[in-house]
């Protein structure tokens, strides 16, 4: 935009918002209060799969405090149902969520009615005057039921496979009957959710006489939500507000539409004041997007050198109860990403989506990926094993090189555009990460029985893919000397204020001090795309550049009339508008001289950027109880430009953390009823603070993508990715000399102390 010495991007600056989190000042959803406030609570399906005889909420409608007890009757015919966002199947509208049950249960946990009180208590009371009567059907328990049809969820549709496909690049079947090698072998990440520390909410308030609504806690996409929220209204768009507050996490789960999306602000509007919704974490395990509970068979053919010719892989995933939001996102990015970084000529997959009576499935940190990677990873180590190849060789002779790039996989989505990775050296990053393990110096330690240990290293690649699509931003020079910029991504604890405030201060040419960050709210912007996908940075960062640099044309004319001068003789140097006598002006007092001086910028791009990495990990295994303890974990990265390195390490620490949760504590168990049985924090484990100390990353910029004037690529959620890979991978590594091959997640310590009593010799 102007002439500036700033330089900002890059800097290792602490977060602008993190004084708000650690003061107490926060403004969650919870926080919100307006006046004359009214309670919701949801009665849920107690079975998994049923049909809907009765109703009954007379005691409950009648019960001291309570406003309204609302039902399919209440909300009428058709029920409104969940959209989808993205990753649209053909077929797959026929599966959607209604937003409240009318004829069938299909998951326990299921919308049944809501009731609205003077009080959270009084509501929550009132469930229990509540009486349901539904006639029972078979549950539908698992991927091999689902796909036998002996029961169907729905039966009007003659199948519970809600998705399938098939795709393919290059001669799969050529490849592997001319291989030296082949293997076959079945994979499977289990059932497990992101779990954020603050649980969904939602407060709604219906103003009759403006004909208004707004809605307090959006997060994700709040202009996607409002959109379909108005149609199911009947209301024009306009005439809602979306309001985003600070979110205590999201991760794939927070802020897409559920079935409370739709009921607050329908109880809000039935009752002519604000209702607040609050979910307990029980609620919260059995009705917000559980993910990952893929399984794969896969086999490889190779070369004796280890050269991989072909990869054939058939993914199935269960789904739950319907399609939301996300569509079949999880499974089709499990095929997408089975390749990885490496360059195979011959891929063959079938993605196929299956329908039980479980909570149904959305997106995750790295949806598919984390999967695909899984598979790829461990079936890659398994080939090196039997080849006798170590397995960096293996890696080293496959992986991609810097000279191939960009590097076109081809269609392995049919909905999606191709597959092609925008730049990068692979090899530079995976030496880089061996190095900072200490890989040839451990070598010795590789399934050494120390100390009553069994000790092993092991390590794992990925690709990833971030940000397509549009994003719009607003600069606005406001009188009290702020240059406010209004985004549309949202906030889930990235780190976008400070950030975007680094792009914004160093594109105008001002102090961090003078910028501030609006974001996510649908009152800020006439249109927004949100954060998902890892996108904030890569499609918000260049709108915030647009943004400026017609700011800067404006900044000219201005200063251009006040001078008496061509707009092409002002200068703009660090906050000041200099004419061409020497005479200079702020930008604010231009600004105050007349109307507000505001910009709109959009960044639009049909074509992903590929951000990639190399993880290792050293583990000792006790084969007494089954624990592994990370000894030390390594992730190394190329993410492109890195605007801020505090923040980026911060994402992959957590993200690296949440991974190792999933690999050995995270699980989303179901008995053969349909019936979850980890619905609390005593049951579905998490890590903590102290149980993985030792992670180590390091960003490294070799690459800057040409897709975005920034060269950023996306750097939240690829830190999770190989994780379960990696440490299946050194655990195996350890337990080598017991012949173990795990193949399945989670490695809780009862599982592989499991499978180590079955290899001990009888």
């Amino acid at each position: 935009m102007s002439k500036a010495r700033n330089t900002f991007v890059g800097q290792p600056l602490e977060r602008v918002e993190d004084f708000r989190f650690l003061s107490g000042r926060a403004a969650f959803v919870d926080d919100v209060q307006p006046a004359d406030l009214a309670h919701a609570a949801i009665f849920r399906s107690p079975v998994a799969h049923g049909r809907i005889v009765a109703i009954d909420a007379t005691d409950a409608r009648a019960a001291a405090g309570v406003q309204a007890v609302i039902t399919a009757a209440e909300i009428g015919d058709p029920v409104p149902r969940i959209p989808v966002r993205m990753a649209a199947a053909e077929g797959q509208e026929r599966f959607l969520q209604p937003v409240i049950a009318a004829d069938n249960v299909r998951f326990v946990g299921e919308p049944l009615a809501v009731v609205v009180a003077d009080s959270r208590a009084v509501a929550e009371d009132a469930l229990e005057k509540i009486s349901v009567e539904i006639e029972e059907l078979p549950p539908v328990a698992d991927r091999q039921s689902s796909e036998a049809s002996e029961t169907l969820l729905f039966d009007e549709h003659g199948t519970n496979v809600c998705a399938s496909y098939a795709a393919r690049i290059g001669d799969a079947d050529a490849a592997f009957a001319q291989a030296d090698y082949v293997r076959r072998e079945s994979f499977q990440v289990h059932r497990h959710t992101a779990l954020p520390m603050e649980t969904r909410g939602l407060v709604a308030a219906w103003n009759e006489a403006a004909g208004q609504m707004k809605v307090w806690g959006a997060a994700k996409v709040p202009f996607f939500n409002r959109r379909h929220l108005a149609a199911m209204l009947q209301l024009p768009v306009k005439s809602i507000d979306l309001i985003e507050l600070d979110v205590g996490g999201g991760f794939g789960v927070r802020g897409e539409f559920y079935p409370e999306d739709f009921l607050i602000p329908f109880a809000a509007r039935l009752l002519g004041r604000p209702v607040k919704w609050i979910e307990d974490r029980q609620e919260h395990l059995l009705a917000t997007n559980h993910s990952r509970d893929v399984a794969c068979d896969l086999e490889i053919a190779c070369r004796r050198d280890g050269t991989i010719l072909a990869l054939r892989g058939r993914i199935s995933a269960d789904m739950g109860a319907y399609i939301r939001t996300t569509g079949i996102v999880v499974p089709s990015r499990a095929g997408q990403f089975l390749p990885g970084p490496y360059r195979i000529p011959n891929v063959e997959v079938s993605v196929k989506a299956l329908l039980t009576n479980k909570t149904p499935i959305g997106s995750f940190r790295g949806p598919g990926r984390f999967e695909a990677n899984f598979f790829r990873e461990r079936m890659i180590d398994m080939a090196a094993r039997d080849l006798a190849i170590d397995p960096v060789g293996i890696r080293e002779t496959n992986l991609i090189r810097h000279d191939e790039m960009p590097y076109d996989y081809g269609t392995l989505v049919p909905y999606d555009s191709a597959t092609v990775y925008d730049s990068g050296d692979y090899h530079a990053v995976f030496h880089r990460c061996l190095e900072e393990i200490g890989w040839r110096e451990k070598a010795t330690l590789q399934g050494a029985f120390i100390e009553g240990r069994y000790h092993g290293l092991g390590l794992g690649c990925f690709v990833e893919s971030a940000g397509s699509g549009k994003e719009a931003a607003r600069i606005t020079l406001d009188l009290n000397g702020a240059a406010v910029v209004s985004i549309g991504s949202s906030a889930l604890g990235q780190g976008i204020e400070t950030t975007f405030a680094q792009i914004a201060a160093d594109a105008l040419g001002l102090p961090m001090s003078k910028i501030r960050v609006q974001h996510g709210s649908t009152s800020l912007l006439e249109q927004g795309f949100g954060s998902f996908h890892g996108r904030s940075m890569v499609m918000g960062g260049p709108a915030i550049l647009d943004a400026a640099e017609k700011l800067a044309v404006k900044l000219r004319k201005a200063a251009a009339v006040r001078f008496g001068c061509e707009a092409a003789e002002i200068t703009l140097l660090d906050g000041r508008a200099i004419g061409p006598g020497g005479s200079s002006v702020d930008y604010f007092t231009l600004s105050f001289s007349s109307a507000p001086i505001s910009a709109d910028g959009m960044f639009e791009s049909p074509k992903r950027t590929y951000s990639y990495g190399t993880h290792a990990a050293h583990v000792a295994v006790d084969p007494r109880t089954g624990r592994v303890e990370v000894i030390d974990y390594v992730g190394v990265e190329d993410v492109g430009r890195v605007i801020n390195p505090m923040v980026v390490r911060g994402q992959k620490i957590g993200a690296i953390v949440q991974g190792l949760g999933g690999v050995f504590l995270d699980h989303l168990v179901y008995d053969e009823q349909g019936q979850l049985l980890t619905g609390s924090l005593a049951d579905y484990l998490v890590p903590t603070a102290t149980d993985f100390p030792n992670v180590r990353t390091m960003s490294m910029e070799i690459e800057r993508s040409p897709m975005n004037p920034l060269g950023v690529k996306g750097a939240g959620e690829d830190g999770i990715i190989p994780v379960g890979a990696v440490i299946v991978n050194a655990v195996a590594a350890a337990l080598a000399s017991l012949r173990i091959e795990p193949n399945a997640l989670p490695l809780s310590p009862p599982r592989l102390w499991a499978l180590i009593e079955a290899a001990r010799p009888s």
